[in-house]
């Protein structure tokens, strides 16, 4: 059995990494340990963790991992967002070029974040464009804040339907994922990591995965450590 850190950006990802992705992973003899909110700031030697996009104590928090554990059979990962991604990240200007390709985008983002890191035990994660878009994969989910809201969740619907995958939903300030959402259910922003996972939970990651390629690649990936 091969163990598994996960860093992730805030305590939606880490709720649902907890929930879903740790006991499917135990299923393939992958031990994930609870999930890690990444660093943002380091203060007087204390690290402050979640909410924060700054990439060098994000860097740094990765690295001090990686010294500790140094087994060949220890694996760490991240679940950030592209969303909103922070200027000083390694390679995003260079990644300007791609932004009409999406997914290329985010895997060469993710490339130029493994070599920054520099152990082959480390596989960076970056999500399109957020973690909302999964909810996206079926919006039918949001009928568990408020079944009788039809039309809301006709409007999430609709705007599912209008891309090959959720991840594709676009990262404008106005129309990212989580925006679209509370746009249609506000109570969504004031609770979303309750709600995130619970709503993910209904979905069910295969259904997840089917819609959002390069969501199951990562997850593929990790199911096959050794």
């Amino acid at each position: 059995m091969v163990r598994l850190y996960i860093f992730t950006e805030g305590q939606t990802e880490q709720t649902f990494a907890d929930i879903l992705v740790k006991p499917h992973l135990g299923q393939y003899e992958v031990f994930m340990h609870n999930p890690i909110l990444i660093a943002h700031a380091k203060k007087k030697g204390q690290v402050h963790r979640g909410g924060g996009r700054k990439y060098v104590p994000m860097k740094n928090d990765i690295l001090r991992f990686l010294k500790q554990e140094k087994a060949p059979d220890v694996f760490f990962t991240t679940m950030i967002d592209l969303y909103a991604i922070h200027p000083d990240f390694p390679g995003l200007a260079e990644s300007e070029s791609m932004r009409q390709n999406p997914i290329q985008r985010v895997e060469f983002l993710e490339q130029r974040f493994a070599e920054d890191i520099g152990d082959y035990r480390f596989i960076p994660y970056i999500q399109l464009h957020e973690y909302e878009a999964y909810l996206f994969a079926d919006p039918t989910c949001f009928e568990y804040l408020d079944a009788r809201r039809t039309k809301e969740i006709e409007a999430l619907k609709a705007i599912a339907d209008q891309y090959q995958t959720p991840e594709l939903i676009n990262d404008g300030q106005h129309t990212a994922p989580s925006k679209r959402i509370i746009a249609q259910f506000p109570d969504y922003g004031d609770a979303k990591s309750a709600f995130g996972s619970q709503l993910a939970e209904r979905i069910g990651l295969q259904v997840i995965r089917s819609k959002c390629p390069h969501f199951n690649t990562w997850l593929s990936r990790l199911e096959s450590l050794k």
